[in-house]
């Protein structure tokens, strides 16, 4: 039978291609033997992810020139066995953590985890994620961030807040102030000695030298009386890091001072987060218990649950008071599925927690969809590049019309997939985040 036939048997009948490759337990899933102690399959250049693009009409404009979008995805299928234990198939399409491309606001996933891990390990009497935190100056092209005292809580400065601002709208300020607080070289040192030597977070949002993202800012977080409870003086990384992947060099000309510079642009000491690696990093976080430990942030279940909570809420879902103005509309930040419209409303039957990036022409999304009704969890990461006219900082970027819309249509076609298969399993899963803290 061709095998365009037979992937497309598997979508109608909703049965993973992947089964026919390992003999399977009593739960329709492959024996723990063939997972591993990760509990997850890696099928890289999947047939049944290629197969699954390529039935779209609305996604084959993108994936037929898939080199020119520089377009890479990541599927994961997410089983369940009889204890609700969670069993991963990953499916790629097009991975290369050698491609480059521009992580933008996906750098805010690891800088919130590990903002909250330091908190933790600082062990200082009285400081949470709820204390007051004043950033101060001490080199050039640093921003002070004073103590805002307000009877609002959630408009004062604080790492919970920041993380809020990160998680809901990815404002770049609050990213600022962590990657301050966290220090460029403990930053990148925390995330190596987690499994992820390649990635560099070694830049803020703004316009910096790469000497001055070196220099971090001095910080007091302060107590219930005003007074400083931790401090926190200013820090310098005298040794740069290196660039992963070498001279990393993009687009035919780049936009400056109002002038186009013929001559492409040098990202070689941008931010670099690979997809695999904010993939295993949100996944790390929604499912700490089958993370290897060596791989696992040091954060307390409320930690965990405060990161759900924000990953999954809108800005006017959240609650939280500075978002709730119209222009927080429910698909900011829901790039696969929804194409950040303001005019959609939000399914009810499904829930997405996830991050996302936008950037020098490229688009970004890292999410898990969730929908204990139709029995259907699952990963899903892609970024493409939309920048026609070559030029990077014109801002000529067809996210709009190419970019979002190839999201969108993405996530409703693996949505509907796992709709379909879900229907398929024998056991139904149980709720996955009872607990979700603000």
């Amino acid at each position: 039978m061709p095998f365009r036939l037979l992937s497309g048997l598997f979508l109608l009948i909703g049965i993973p291609a992947l089964q026919f490759l390992f003999p399977l337990d009593g739960y329709g899933q492959p024996p723990a033997s063939a997972i591993g102690s990760s509990q997850t399959i890696h099928i890289p250049n999947s047939p049944l992810l290629d197969s699954l693009l390529r039935s779209d009409s609305r996604l084959t404009p993108v994936v037929n020139r898939a080199a020119d979008y520089e377009l890479q995805i990541i599927y994961t299928q997410i089983s369940r066995d009889a204890q609700n234990q969670p069993h991963f198939i990953q499916h790629d399409f097009r991975l290369d953590a050698k491609q480059y491309f521009n992580p933008a606001s996906l750098v805010k996933l690891p800088t919130a985890a590990l903002a909250l891990e330091k908190l933790n390990k600082l062990h200082q009497p009285g400081l949470t994620r709820h204390s007051p935190m004043v950033t101060r100056t001490a080199f050039r092209c640093q921003t002070a961030a004073p103590y805002n005292p307000a009877a609002d809580s959630d408009r004062v400065n604080t790492v919970g807040n920041y993380i809020k601002r990160m998680l809901l709208v990815s404002d770049n300020s609050a990213y600022n102030r962590l990657y301050e607080f966290l220090g460029q070289r403990p930053l990148n040192e925390r995330l190596a000695q987690l499994g992820y030597p390649n990635i560099r977070i070694t830049r803020r949002f703004a316009p910096c030298d790469t000497f001055s993202n070196r220099h971090t800012n001095p910080i007091d977080f302060l107590g219930a009386s005003g007074q400083p409870i931790y401090q926190q003086l200013a820090v310098f990384n005298p040794t740069s890091f290196k660039s992963a992947l070498g001279r990393i060099t993009k687009g035919r000309a780049y936009q400056a001072g109002g002038h186009v510079v013929p001559r492409p642009y040098d990202f070689t000491t941008a931010n670099y987060v690979p997809l695999q690696d904010v993939t295993d990093i949100l996944k790390s976080l929604l499912f700490p218990e089958v993370t290897p430990a060596t791989q696992r942030f040091d954060l307390t279940p409320n930690d965990y649950a405060f990161l759900r909570y924000y990953l999954h809420h809108t800005p006017h879902s959240s609650g939280y008071q500075p978002y709730i103005a119209k222009q927080f509309f429910d698909a900011y930040k829901k790039y696969l599925y929804y194409g950040r419209s303001p005019r959609i409303s939000l399914d009810s039957t499904f829930r997405i927690y996830n991050v996302v990036g936008m950037s020098h022409g490229y688009l970004s999304d890292v999410a898990y969809f969730i929908s204990p009704d139709q029995h259907s969890e699952f990963l899903l990461s892609a970024v493409l590049y939309v920048n026609q006219d070559g030029i990077i900082n014109d801002g000529a970027y067809e996210y709009s019309s190419i970019g979002l819309p190839f999201l969108a249509q993405l996530g409703q076609l693996i949505q509907q997939y796992e709709a379909n298969r879900g229907q398929s399993k024998a056991s139904s899963i149980v709720e996955t985040f009872p607990l979700e803290v603000k």
